[in-house]
């Protein structure tokens, strides 16, 4: 799917209480330092969640209006509160599931994505619908987990497959991190969206739990870690593996805490 998966309003407020702050942000800040800054410009923010982070480019920019898209109304919903608190500001935020959007094509300055949740078919979909939102000369920006994110729970994986001699799921696991976005794969991809004068900045960073239990209810690894693990390996039914980790995480690391590696990335690039 383009746009990740519903939030309720629950998980929408706490996306927002503690994901962003821990882990989003990450994402977000690296974003907000490669924007181009200019007036009187108009964004289109895909997959907006809770619209973070468009009230603060919104303090940033002068004459500025923002557009965010997302597929979850609870979400939708705490952005629209967020940005009314400020007053009379030119950001609005409008429900999809599909694409194309119900947006002028070319009229957008920038347009830009944090951390969609998205396999290979689904960021094609994505950046070129980002290339046709943006004017000639507009700015393109997408912030994910580049290869090497979660290396911890890749290693667990494989060490699931072994002693439980599951093949296909070895198979699903390499060709998983194969496929996995870098530097150049990104670049590969925005190129074949009709976008040019790339750039792409890479963080490496890490995040702490202190337990196996601790990662599994953290709401980083349910709304947005295993989630993005699911789209590497198309496996729908992760029950045991995800079991497996983690009991592991719990023997591994009983003396200290798990630092599971995020490579955080950004890319910049231009539509000609």
């Amino acid at each position: 799917m383009v746009f990740s998966e519903k939030l309720t309003p629950a998980d929408s407020a706490i996306l927002e209480t503690f994901v962003v702050p821990r882990y989003l942000s990450l994402f977000g800040d690296l974003m907000l330092e490669m924007i181009l800054i200019g007036e009187s410009a108009r964004i289109a923010h895909l997959g907006c969640r809770t619209g973070y982070p468009d009230l603060k480019l919104y303090e940033r920019m002068d004459g500025v209006d923002i557009v965010g898209i997302d597929s979850s109304l609870p979400a939708l919903e705490l952005a629209r509160n967020k940005a009314a608190v400020l007053g009379d500001v030119a950001v609005e935020y409008r429900f999809a599931e599909e694409l194309p959007l119900e947006l002028e094509g070319g009229h957008f300055t920038h347009a830009y994505a944090i951390h969609p949740i998205s396999g290979p078919q689904d960021r094609a979909l994505l950046f070129g619908e980002i290339s046709r939102l943006l004017c000639p000369g507009g700015q393109a920006l997408v912030a994910m987990p580049l290869r090497g994110s979660f290396q911890e729970i890749a290693d667990l994986f494989r060490e699931y497959a072994l002693k439980h001699d599951d093949s296909e799921f070895s198979k699903a696991i390499e060709a998983a991190l194969i496929g996995r976005p870098s530097i150049e794969t990104l670049s590969e991809e925005l190129e074949e969206a009709g976008l040019d004068d790339i750039d792409v900045e890479i963080r490496q960073t890490s995040l702490s739990f202190d337990s196996g239990r601790a990662f599994m209810e953290d709401p980083i690894s349910r709304l947005m870690v295993i989630p993005e693990v699911r789209t590497w390996l198309e496996i729908d039914d992760l029950k045991k593996p995800l079991d497996y980790v983690r009991d592991a995480i719990d023997k591994y690391w009983s003396e200290g805490k798990l630092e599971l590696t995020l490579n955080v990335g950004c890319a910049s690039a231009r539509k000609p």
